[in-house]
């Protein structure tokens, strides 16, 4: 209780909140940073968890793939890369680029592949790949393909205080400095201030993903 206390106390003090390495600049860095790496991500794991799903090429090479990414550890891969690229914001970000690609891979190919059925039926009637991957598979899969990139996100922003190990970066700055000073009210404070953005940025896509699967809903009704 008393860590918790303090956790509180340096909440509350606005002291912590402003300056160049208050708690505002801090979720500023994190959020940026984050982006950052998600859009990289997409970018790399969209186009081929949409095309797996399409051709259900390669599929099984690469479903096992993504499941041996997601066993290495984080830290593990963000130190070797430390070494081999040095202090600085490069090596968490490839470290969390790797993190981030197998679940957003998964959500496209799930995506793509749950209107497999009505894919075959839009071939027979004559639709050609281009007409069934962009009028029909991808905007019935949009829920399963954002779900993939919302669990990467909230993967992510919890993993990116690691991104303090190498680099003067993000909310694990207030981790690092309270564990390094004894300082646990700042650590906890810190952790708590990452808890409260993975759930508000939660909230917002899950919302937008009902807002997608109802949308969805009522496209297939007028059909």
């Amino acid at each position: 209780m008393n860590l918790l206390f303090e956790a509180f106390q340096w909440l509350v003090d606005g002291h912590n909140w402003l300056g160049p390495s208050g708690i505002l600049e801090r979720v500023g860095q994190h959020i940026v940073f984050v982006a950052a790496v998600v859009s990289i991500s997409a970018l790399i794991a969209l186009p081929i968890g949409v095309y797996i799903g399409h051709t259900g090429r390669w599929k099984n090479l690469v479903m096992i793939g993504t499941g041996a990414a997601r066993a290495v550890p984080t830290l593990g891969l963000l130190t070797l890369v430390g070494l081999w690229l040095g202090i600085g914001w490069q090596a968490p970000l490839i470290a969390l680029v790797a993190l981030a690609i197998p679940p957003i891979i998964a959500g496209a190919y799930s995506g793509v592949i749950s209107s497999q059925g009505s894919s075959d039926a839009a071939r027979a009637i004559g639709l050609t790949e281009g007409q069934i991957l962009t009028q029909l598979e991808i905007p019935a899969g949009a829920p399963l393909i954002l779900a993939g990139v919302r669990s990467a996100v909230l993967q992510v922003i919890a993993t990116a205080t690691l991104a303090a190990y190498t680099a003067n970066l993000g909310l694990g700055r207030f981790l690092y400095t309270g564990l390094k000073t004894r300082d646990y009210g700042q650590m906890i404070g810190g952790a708590i201030v990452v808890v409260a953005l993975a759930l508000v940025t939660d909230a917002i896509l899950a919302g937008f993903i009902r807002l997608l699967r109802s949308r969805t809903h009522s496209d297939s009704q007028a059909l």
